[in-house]
């Protein structure tokens, strides 16, 4: 997949896991070393976005993306951004954890880290949503790293996976 930044053309190094899939457990940093894991399933929905840089409007974006998640009770969402290296300051989000890729884990597994300047290494600009089920719901992989997220059709698919997912199994 070719993303782009103004006139700079990169590409993903791995295939992103495809909708319907499995998501991968993946151990990542905070600011303070401590490893959180992300994807797998643990009963929750989780919201996963990453970034390659974390400039005002992005900031202002994931303000917006904050104020849509439901919070608290059985449809909780859990989000968190997701950036490549320590290098990036911690935006400090209010409801939106952020870790870093230290072992370059869901970089590969996601299929989100970028190859190519001016971002070579980075984490592509993605939304990853998975169920509670551990299962990959809905994914957007932006090819322009300017563009924003579509938050109208993010905001339906989160609704979506809490109201499919029963806690049964599939052959209950």
């Amino acid at each position: 997949m070719q993303i782009t930044f103004k006139t700079s053309a990169m590409i993903l190094e791995d295939l992103p896991l495809d909708v319907g899939y499995a998501s991968e457990e993946v151990s990542l940093k905070d600011v303070h070393g401590n490893q959180h894991t992300l994807g797998g399933q643990n009963g929750k929905t989780q919201l996963i976005i990453t970034a390659a840089f974390l400039d005002e409007a992005f900031l202002q974006e994931l303000s917006e993306i904050d104020k849509s998640l439901p919070k608290g009770g059985a449809h909780e969402v859990t989000a968190a951004l997701v950036v490549a290296h320590d290098g990036h300051k911690n935006p400090n989000l209010q409801n939106i954890d952020f870790l870093i890729d230290a072992n370059q884990e869901l970089g590969d597994f996601y299929g989100t880290r970028l190859k190519g300047e001016p971002y070579h290494h980075e984490l592509t600009k993605a939304l990853i949503l998975v169920s509670k089920d551990g299962a990959i719901f809905y994914d957007e992989f932006v090819r322009e790293l300017n563009n924003k997220f579509n938050i109208e059709t993010l905001a339906r698919k989160i609704m979506a996976a809490q109201v499919c997912y029963t806690g049964q199994g599939c052959h209950s």
